[in-house]
């Protein structure tokens, strides 16, 4: 892990990011989307403050996290919804974890008090990575939506600061 850091996401990035983004939705257990947004799309999409990725010793982009609001009114200003997201050459190396740790960091010290997202069930090494993290289980959300052609349920998970 020495040889991996974390750094804020810049546009340079772009390229990477969306590259791993649609590794992730090939894979089919990543999201209901099945194409990676442009980058004018995410760019809109997530929170400027707390968009990070992972790189290597040759700075090369390995996984990113960012996040989302989930509403627009002030009183769901501290909750916020996550993705994060690891090359497949990259996985099984920590890298997950060194985002989510970074991630939860930045939010906290932006005053965010929840961050949630919804995993796949057959997702069971995200399930078991935020469950290491502090993200609880709140409920599944049966046959949501349709994801080539069958239904799929959706874990709702959340991590509720300890110190906010």
């Amino acid at each position: 892990m020495t040889d991996i850091t974390v750094r804020p996401m810049t546009a340079d990035d772009a390229d990477r990011v969306r590259a791993i983004y649609q590794a992730g939705l090939d894979g089919g257990d990543a999201s209901f989307e099945t194409t990676a947004p442009t980058w004018t799309a995410f760019d809109e999409a997530k929170l400027p403050d707390h968009r990070i990725v992972a790189v290597d010793a040759d700075d090369t982009v390995i996984g990113w996290a960012a996040v989302s609001p989930t509403s627009s009114r002030a009183v769901y200003a501290g909750v916020v919804e996550h993705s994060v997201y690891i090359d497949p050459a990259a996985r099984g190396r920590g890298v997950a974890r060194l985002l989510l740790d970074a991630l939860i960091t930045s939010t906290e010290a932006a005053g965010i008090w929840t961050i949630q997202c919804g995993v796949f069930p057959e997702n069971t090494a995200s399930l078991a990575l935020h469950e290491r993290v502090g993200f609880r289980v709140i409920g599944t959300r049966e046959r949501v939506g349709r994801h080539y052609g069958r239904w799929r349920d959706v874990v709702l998970l959340e991590r509720r600061s300890p110190v906010i």
